[in-house]
């Protein structure tokens, strides 16, 4: 059975305290908007390599693809013009 957008969800917040966790796909791809505190200080890379570790073994079983916005909070109020 193919994972959901809700299951993705929980599987990321299992792993990772997030702000703002939102994640839209169809089963097999997946688009994920990811805001933490966790992320202050980390490159694009780091903060990605945490949301895989937060998946763990489903990013090689479950999930074909996902594609991540990683955001702090700071970074996260500033694209929504606040």
């Amino acid at each position: 059975m193919e994972p959901t957008p809700g299951d993705i969800e929980r599987y990321i917040a299992s792993g990772l305290d997030c702000a703002v966790l939102e994640v839209t796909g169809d089963g097999r791809h997946f688009q994920a908007l990811i805001v933490s505190a966790a992320f202050e200080g980390e490159s694009r890379v780091a903060r990605h390599q945490r949301v895989y570790r937060a998946l763990g073994d489903r990013m090689r079983q479950e999930i074909h693809a996902l594609s991540m916005r990683t955001l702090t909070p700071g970074e996260y109020a500033g694209s929504q013009g606040a």
